[in-house]
């Protein structure tokens, strides 16, 4: 027990060091993660074989990793991605597997060797790059959408090139019987039986090598197909009610259980039958999608899905062999680079072929370049079944850890090429503004736009100013006409009418170009009335204090819409729970009012003590006003 706790300090204290420094100096949480394995590992030697062992446990973190991602994909949103699973991800595979394994043969390792080595640099890193993604905010991108399609189709190429690995074997190669079932050697047999003990890859391959090995090829297609579909079935049918059983128990702890029970359980059914648990995992989130429930699985299993990447990526770092990398470093390094040369090239090609441009077919190329994690899984079972000798394995694993250490440092490049193309293409001259309206809306984004349709279809004119040319675009797709320029630029405003107008909209995101806009405008024009959105109240008290008439706060009205909901479903009549939202809206405009008249900019609101000891009161205020109300419409009642 002593152990294990020393072991579990080692690796949650250096995370907590080096991922913090990591992530202040720009570098991304994936690198922290990886160079703390190294620290800890090769550099101190304070992990040992044991990371092994630790590394099949934190598997389980891209497990839940696609689960989640699952729970955020509709059924028919997967269904308009088969284009890119089928098209871009197989090729993918099948073009890469091919352009390494003739690398391989140049190198002058037979063709089953050099085919195994292929298949199992054709794989990427789901666990870095889906968490680069999203830590970026690239995974909604064209780039991102691609590959994500990829990965998925990488984790289901896993289960044909699980079955291809035997029949690759040197010697005795085995074959297919006429009933349709694989036959293997007793060498290969005994190989994959004493690997099972020491392997505990996320597929269970060799596990469900004993289950599957006796089955004819129509058996394994029936337990297959058998698996996926118990999936489907117990989330559409059995979730509800075993959900509704949990909730009985009043236990929170128990959604918890129940959420590490749904992944922990496929991903031992799916081992089973030789599926991967990462996909079966996926399948299941998608199936629970639409569920009510969904929202209660992501909050339970979030945590443990940030530990265990993590901790696979600490594993991952400390189980690299610098032993092996000094006794050839130009070597290893060299076929490192090489391979992401390679996967790269054939990605940049198909992201082109595929109509991915610019930044989108970059992003594309360099995410995907390197080798993955399910690598280590694949080069195991080669050795285990005779493919591969020991030798090469171990070289290949090297260069399979190289190559992901070096993905991070591709997101860095990645950043710097985009920054770059926005330097070159450089912003795009606005428009030519050839219309004045009473109304200019400065931001279309969906605050904007509501406004925009409201006042138009009123019959007004507006003029719509924005920054961002895509949104600009959209607009206009959907017949709404609006201008391309900055609207915080003294000469745009002049050209939309600043001096005429007679209502100025501030829809813009950015907090402080707003205030800008605010200020500018208030000072050329002090008749003007201007109506700002701000993003809380302390955007509110800056932009009254820079002139604003009316500020709307981004989620005030709609919180006071689902408030009203609410009391509506507690018993209140529809007439009581609008007075009751009324009551509040006009309590809340008249405290803001006198609390910024208190707030000061230099000064935290909560050390304000003038502003704490205002707004007590005026929280008082309102419960004293609701009870009068309840109380008068009591007697009313009697009455």
């Amino acid at each position: 027990m002593e152990g294990f706790l020393f072991q579990a300090s080692i690796y949650l204290a250096a995370a907590v060091i080096a991922v913090p420094i990591a992530a202040r100096l720009g570098l991304g949480s994936v690198l922290g993660y990886l160079a703390a394995g190294i620290l800890i590992g090769p550099v101190l030697g304070l992990v040992g074989s044991e990371t092994k062992d630790v590394q099949h446990f934190a598997e389980f973190g891209v497990v839940m990793m696609l689960f989640l991602i699952g729970l955020e994909l509709e059924p028919r949103a997967l269904w308009d991605m088969r284009h890119r699973l089928l098209g871009l991800g197989g090729l993918q595979v099948i073009l890469t597997t091919a352009a390494l394994m003739g690398v391989a043969m140049a190198y002058g390792q037979s063709w089953n060797v050099s085919m195994a080595v292929g298949l199992t640099l054709a794989l990427s890193s789901t666990a870095i790059v889906l968490q680069t993604l999203s830590e970026k905010n690239l995974m909604r991108t064209g780039g991102g959408r691609s590959v994500f399609s990829v990965l998925l189709t990488q984790d289901i190429a896993v289960i044909p090139i699980l079955a291809l690995l035997p029949l690759l074997a040197t010697g005795n190669m085995g074959g297919i019987l006429p009933d349709g079932s694989i036959s293997l050697s007793a060498e290969q047999v005994e190989a994959a039986h004493d690997a099972d003990a020491g392997h505990h890859g996320p597929a269970g391959a060799n596990a469900a090598f004993d289950f599957v090995q006796n089955l004819p090829g129509w058996g394994v297609t029936l337990v297959t197909i058998g698996a996926v579909l118990s999936i489907i079935i117990v989330g559409v049918f059995f979730t509800r009610p075993v959900f509704r059983f949990i909730h009985s128990a009043n236990l929170r702890e128990m959604y918890t259980a129940l959420a590490l029970l749904i992944v922990v359980g496929i991903s031992f059914l799916m081992m089973l039958v030789g599926l991967s648990p990462a996909l079966g995992a996926f399948l299941a989130g998608v199936v629970l999608a639409s569920s009510e429930f969904r929202h209660e699985l992501e909050t339970d299993l979030e945590p443990f899905k940030g530990l265990l990447l993590g901790l696979f990526f600490v594993t991952v770092g400390a189980g690299v062999n610098f032993d092996l990398l000094f006794s050839r470093p130009i070597l290893l390094v060299g076929m490192a680079v090489l391979v992401i040369i390679v996967k790269g090239v054939i990605l940049g090609v198909l992201g082109r072929i595929f109509r991915l441009k610019g930044r989108d077919q970059w992003l594309f190329a360099l995410s995907l370049a390197q080798a993955g994690e399910f690598g280590f899984v694949l080069v195991s079972f080669s050795v285990a079944t005779g493919v591969m000798p020991n030798d090469i394995a171990e070289t290949l694993l090297l260069v399979i850890a190289l190559s992901m250490l070096i993905t991070p440092l591709l997101f860095i490049l990645y950043d710097r090429i985009s920054r770059r193309m926005d330097e070159k293409s450089g912003p795009q001259p606005p428009d030519e503004i050839d219309e004045s309206g009473p109304v200019i809306i400065a931001g279309i984004g969906r605050f904007g736009q509501i406004v925009n349709r409201l006042v138009q279809a009123s019959g007004f004119q507006t003029v719509v100013l924005d920054h961002n040319p895509d949104t600009i675009a959209v607009m206009r797709r959907f017949g709404f006409k609006a201008f391309l320029g900055d609207p915080t630029r003294p000469d745009i405003l002049r050209k939309a009418g600043l001096r005429d107008a007679s209502v100025l909209v501030v829809a813009l995101d950015d907090p402080r170009s707003a205030l800008q806009l605010i200020t500018y405008a208030r000072k050329e024009r002090p008749d003007l009335h201007i109506v700002a959105r701000a993003h809380d109240r302390t955007d509110v008290y800056r932009q009254f204090q820079a002139g604003a008439n009316d500020i709307v706060r981004e989620m005030f009205d709609s919180s006071l819409r689902a408030g009203r909901y609410v009391l509506e479903n507690l018993g209140l009549s529809e007439y009581e729970a609008a007075e009751a939202q009324r009551m509040f809206y006009a309590h809340d405009r008249k405290s803001v009012r006198e609390l910024a008249a208190l707030w000061r900019p230099d000064v935290p609101p909560s050390q304000n003590k003038a502003y704490v000891a205002r707004a007590k009161e005026l929280q008082k205020d309102l419960e004293t006003a609701f009870l009068n109300r309840g109380d008068e419409e009591e007697e009313e009642k009697r009455a």
